[in-house]
C-alpha cells in the first residue's frame, strides 16, 4: 500500500529576498520567511531597529537601478524574490498630479520591472532556479475611486508577471503574484479604525472582514515554495472573496457587524 509523505512547507537554506521588508505586508513576509527557515534579506529605503527575526538588512532604493544591483551583491543571487515595495496615494482623478503619477508609476512599476529584471539576469546567469512573486492588488482588475495612479500600476504588474512567467520559464524561474484585497497596514490603518467606513466595506466581503499581512505573507510563500512546483503566470487572489461576487452577502436583517467584521445572527 503506497502511504504519500506528509511534506513539510519549508524553504530551509534559501536565499530569500523581500522588497519594502521593513513594514506591513512585507515584514510579515520577511518574518514568515525567517520561520520557514530562509536566509532573508530586506532591501527597503527605511531601516527599523526593531526587526525581532533573523534577517539582513540591506539599504536599497528601488527606484534606483545602481542601489538594486549593489543590493544583489550583498544578498547574492537569491532563490526566492518577492517584490512588494510600494506606495498608494489617494487622489481624485482631477487632482492626480503628474509628481504623484510619476511617483507612484516609479515605486510601483518601474521599480518592480528593474528589481526583476535585474534578479532573474543573476539567476540565469547562475542556472539556479528559483520563483519571484510579485505584490499586485485586487485593484489589478477594478477602478476603485481615487487611486486611478495605483490602480494603472497594479494592472501592469500583472503585464510584467504573465511575459516575465512566459520568459523565465525555460530557466526554472517560476513568476507568480498575490493579489491582496484591504490589509491592515500603517496605510490602511486609518479606515480600519472607522466603522462606518469599514462597516460598507466589508459588506461587500464574503468573510465579512478584512485582511491581515500573515495572511498575505502565508499565499506568497506557498507559491515561492515546491509546494507550487507547477505554478508560474498565476494569480492568487487573497481578499476574502471581494472580487467573486457583484452584490455583497452581508444584509442587516440577518448579521450584525461587531469588532469590525460582519457575523451572522443564526
Amino acid at each position: 500500500m503506497y502511504i504519500l509523505k506528509a511534506m513539510e512547507l519549508t524553504l530551509k537554506g534559501k536565499t530569500a529576498v523581500v522588497t519594502g521588508g521593513t513594514h506591513g505586508i512585507g515584514r510579515a513576509m520577511a518574518r514568515r520567511l525567517a520561520a520557514c527557515g530562509a536566509h532573508v534579506f530586506i532591501f527597503d529605503i527605511d531601516a527599523d531597529d526593531e526587526i525581532d527575526f533573523p534577517c539582513r538588512y540591506v539599504r536599497c532604493d528601488v527606484t534606483n537601478r545602481a542601489s538594486i544591483e549593489a543590493a544583489f551583491d550583498v544578498s547574492g543571487v537569491p532563490d526566492a524574490l518577492f517584490i512588494n515595495a510600494g506606495t498608494g496615494i489617494v487622489k481624485p482623478l482631477e487632482e492626480t498630479t503628474r509628481e504623484v503619477w510619476d511617483k507612484t508609476i516609479s515605486l510601483n512599476l518601474t521599480a518592480a520591472f528593474e528589481t526583476l529584471q535585474a534578479a532573474a539576469a543573476r539567476m540565469k546567469a547562475a542556472k539556479k532556479p528559483g520563483a519571484i512573486v510579485l505584490t499586485a492588488s485586487t485593484n489589478s482588475y477594478d477602478g476603485e475611486e481615487n487611486l486611478i495612479a495605483y490602480n494603472a500600476t497594479k494592472a501592469g504588474v500583472l503585464g510584467i508577471l504573465h511575459t516575465a512567467a512566459n520568459e523565465l520559464g525555460p530557466y526554472g524561474i517560476r513568476v507568480n503574484s498575490v493579489n491582496p484585497g484591504l490589509i491592515r497596514t500603517r496605510l490602511t490603518q486609518a479606515a480600519f479604525d472607522s466603522p462606518p467606513v469599514i462597516k460598507d466595506y466589508f459588506r461587500a466581503i464574503p468573510m465579512g472582514r478584512g485582511g491581515e499581512p500573515d495572511e498575505v505573507a502565508k499565499a506568497a510563500i506557498f507559491l515561492a515554495s515546491d509546494w507550487a512546483s507547477y505554478i508560474t503566470g498565476a494569480t492568487l487572489l487573497v481578499d476574502g472573496g471581494q472580487l467573486c461576487c457583484k452584490f455583497g452577502p452581508w444584509k442587516d436583517t440577518e448579521a450584525e457587524f461587531v469588532e469590525g467584521h460582519w457575523r451572522r445572527l443564526d
